[in-house]
């Protein structure tokens, strides 16, 4: 299932080009320019970002799409203070001025090195400055493009699914969004440690892609009650779930015994009843998280974990991206509506252009 999607030589040439740009201040960003009208996503001209001490600027290549990214044009999800307002929380390109980065060893980040980074804004651009804990190496096997769709996504699951629920060998995973990047990537990950993955998607087509990667249990969520499938099975030891007050009282009869809840989405609306009673006689645990507001200290953390056990999973074969395509970015608003829509399985990824 990895398929190649390789540079094309004229980005290779361009990115040589990009190297040698330093000594202009100019760069490019998708600007919102009405912040009332999610659409009104522009490729501009702004100020090339200057990095701290410790930070390194990157020359973009490739940036992901995130359903976080709507939210923030819709404005709902405004990055954390100090954080410049473009959107985009994920990207891989070149290393243009290290200024004095380094890698989690200790050794120093080259000018030219390729590399795959997680961010709290920004990734909509040509450049952009990035905390030294956030920058990751390229998966070996993988293209820029690759790796620009795996960033947000193994960061998620790393810490959600691994590090804070725990799920371990021979137990049961219930995803929701099975046909998204991140509920595609979970479905890997839950499998290469021996557990078992119930996913929910709302069409045969996207529940057809969440079995064609590992999920044992499928569950089309506009015509089953997923708490009802999984209270047959024994209950849900882990649920991740994307979706937050609409899911809360099925969830929690999801779950098993000593079941975790990890919310990590709110497409369903913000305020939910609980069912206390219910929690307790399930020993159950809640929890709700996310990657854009944490400090530094805590991404490069993540970041630590997901390269010492996702990068190898990534680099093996047993856990695939999954593009459903690669635009560019000055089409951002049009691919906006398209995941809105359902329209997406999988990763979109933007290509920045290089001139």
């Amino acid at each position: 299932m990895h398929q190649r999607n390789p540079d094309p030589v004229s980005a290779a040439v361009a990115r040589l080009g990009a190297m040698n740009s330093t000594s202009t201040n100019t760069a490019h960003a998708i600007i919102q320019t009405d912040p009332k009208d999610p659409s009104s996503l522009e490729w501009q001209a702004i100020d090339k970002p200057q990095p701290a001490e410790g930070e390194a600027l990157v020359r973009i290549h490739y940036a992901g799409l995130n359903r976080a990214d709507t939210l923030q044009a819709q404005g709902h999800y405004p990055p954390p203070k100090g954080v410049t307002e473009t959107i985009g929380l994920e990207a891989a390109g070149v290393v243009e001025n290290p200024n004095g980065a380094t890698k989690p060893d200790g050794t120093p980040w080259q000018e030219g090195e390729e590399v795959a980074v997680l961010l709290s804004g920004g990734g909509y651009a040509t450049h952009a400055a990035v905390p030294a804990g956030q920058l990751m190496p390229i998966p070996k096997g993988y293209s820029l493009a690759e790796a620009a769709s795996v960033v947000e996504v193994a960061c998620t699951v790393w810490s959600n699914v691994a590090d804070i629920a725990g799920l371990r060998e021979g137990e049961l995973a219930l995803f929701h969004g099975g046909g998204g990047g991140i509920g595609l990537f979970a479905t890997q990950y839950a499998h290469a440690i021996g557990a078992k993955v119930a996913v929910t998607a709302g069409s045969q087509a996207k529940l057809d892609v969440c079995r064609s990667y590992g999920a044992d249990t499928l569950i089309n969520y506009k015509e089953e009650d997923f708490a009802e499938v999984l209270r047959e099975l024994g209950g849900a030891d882990v649920i991740l779930d994307i979706i937050g007050a609409k899911y809360l009282d099925s969830n929690v009869k999801a779950l098993a015994m000593d079941g975790r809840m990890v919310i990590i989405g709110m497409q369903g609306g913000v305020k939910g009843e609980l069912n206390i009673a219910r929690l307790l006689s399930k020993r159950g645990t809640i929890s709700a998280t996310g990657l854009r507001y944490r400090d530094t200290e805590d991404k490069a953390r993540i970041v630590r974990g997901t390269l010492e056990e996702m990068w190898p999973l990534l680099e093996s074969g047993k856990i695939s991206h999954h593009i459903d395509r690669t635009v560019p970015i000055q089409d951002a608003a049009a691919a906006h509506q398209a995941l809105l829509a359902g329209e997406v399985t999988g990763k979109v990824v933007f290509e920045v252009p290089q001139s």
